[in-house]
């Protein structure tokens, strides 16, 4: 709970303050029941004062243009057209950088080239946020978080070094929460040989947010030599899929629909050896792009790949169905989840076809099935599902596939996206303009 826009919503709505004092307190009590009134009443005095005194403050450093879109509302998160929709806007307000391959590509990870070094040597990174249901399974939330994080380096073509992490408990949370999300992490990281070296502890929003909540990210560095970038997918490749048990998000729908077992299936370390023995075969030279099938499942991931690529991109269901690993789609069958919109953590791999009997033979070694799922062809960018023989629409929905209880009640269609989405853009617009303002202040004074 966080007090503090507990307050700020109370006094918004007219709430005399001596109530609103008096139900904050009974709302403490009940995170803190060892506190006696009296503290409580205290305590929410203080959270008022704070919030008055920071309160109807303007200027560049203390406001901000209000979009009136909510995150929930637009699917930000959710890996969906709105969640896609809001990231182009991130890039937007980044601009243009020196990158090898920067956010506007909308990759797995940014890539920067080596000064002096001049194709021969790159530095990519990556960040992923651990799954927010899993706030009560740390050391899962941090053994996928890692998971995918390495993923996302290694499917730009390069060895990750080092490991790096960041956690957030909220003011009730139990300390053990840090070692079993930093267990996660290592539990991965010495697997792989990719050492955890530097992160960042602290509570979620101080005094101010009051539970168990716990929230964090691992990010990693990692070298490479030959980029595999979304942007080098060419007319003419063919596309080949991994097996996939899923991550988090499986995960996360095994523990809140009642398939508990189903969670065993995704403690493996398949992608990573798969693309490990990849990057130590000559193949590797002939890959033209990968990426892994998370944002939105092989629905969001085809359509990105399309975009960035500037090319058509045709997955035929037929050769999709059975790939994912044997009892998570017998899970996501009887939840009626669909698997083309969830997070698989398969590997996609786009290259020629000439490639593609030494990249069979490469992964199948690793101890990992593939198959060609997909090709790319030349067009007006855009995704399309071969079912039945006829070639349809492949884009993503608004939001992934609905994968627990709550999602299915939440997974619901803004009756007005298209102006939500002049709202978001609006915001963007602002947020860059004050960044051009503030640069033009700190110029002004150095």
């Amino acid at each position: 709970m966080d007090v503090e826009e507990y307050v700020r919503r109370g006094i918004r709505q007219g709430i005399f303050e001596k109530d609103l004092r008096a139900a904050l307190a009974n709302q403490i009590r009940v995170f803190k029941p060892e506190e006696d009134q009296e503290y409580a009443e205290r305590f929410a005095q203080a959270v008022i004062n704070e919030v008055k005194n920071s309160t109807g403050i303007g200027g560049d450093f203390f406001s901000y243009h209000h979009s009136g879109v909510s995150m929930g509302e637009f699917g930000v998160g959710s890996r969906g057209s709105g969640d896609f929709f809001a990231h182009r806007q991130i890039a937007r307000v980044i601009g243009r950088t020196r990158a090898a391959v920067g956010v506007d590509e909308m990759d797995d990870g940014g890539v920067v080239e080596v000064a002096g070094t001049a194709g021969g040597r790159y530095i990519v990174c990556a960040v992923d946020g651990m799954h927010s249901r899993l706030s009560d399974f740390p050391f899962l939330a941090g053994f996928h978080a890692t998971r995918a994080t390495l993923r996302d380096a290694y499917v730009m073509g390069a060895r990750p070094i080092l490991l790096f992490s960041d956690i957030h408990v909220a003011d009730d949370g139990d300390v053990a929460k840090i070692f079993e999300y930093t267990a996660g992490i290592t539990t991965v990281g010495e697997m792989m040989g990719v050492p955890l070296v530097s992160g960042s502890t602290l509570r979620i929003g101080g005094d101010m947010v009051l539970g168990e909540r716990m929230t964090g990210c691992v990010g990693t560095v990692g070298i490479a030599r030959h980029l595999t970038p979304r942007k080098s997918a060419a007319p003419g490749d063919v596309i080949l899929m991994t097996e996939g048990a899923g991550g988090g998000t499986i995960a996360t729908a095994a523990i809140y629909s009642g398939f508990p077992e189903v969670v065993e299936r995704t403690i493996n370390l398949q992608f990573l050896k798969a693309v490990e023995a990849l990057l130590g075969s000559p193949v590797i030279g002939e890959v033209h792009a990968m990426t892994d099938v998370t944002n939105g499942g092989l629905r969001g991931d085809a359509h990105e790949l399309a975009q960035t690529a500037g090319c058509r991109v045709v997955i035929v269901e037929d050769r999709v169905r059975g790939i994912a690993d044997a009892k998570v789609q017998e899970m996501l069958d009887a939840l009626a989840i669909d698997y083309l919109g969830v997070s698989l953590d398969s590997l996609l791999i786009v290259a020629p076809g000439d490639a593609v009997p030494a990249l069979r033979e490469v992964i199948s070694d690793a101890g990992v099935r593939i198959e060609e799922i997909g090709r790319v062809e030349q067009g007006s960018p855009g995704a399309y599902l071969v079912s039945d023989g006829k070639e349809q629409d492949f884009s993503p929905r608004f939001r992934e596939s609905a994968y627990t209880p709550v999602k299915k009640v939440a997974d619901r269609h803004p009756a007005d996206l298209a102006g939500m989405k002049m709202a978001v853009e609006k915001a963007a617009d602002m947020a860059i303009e004050k960044k051009r303002r503030i640069i033009r202040y700190l110029s002004s004074v150095s």
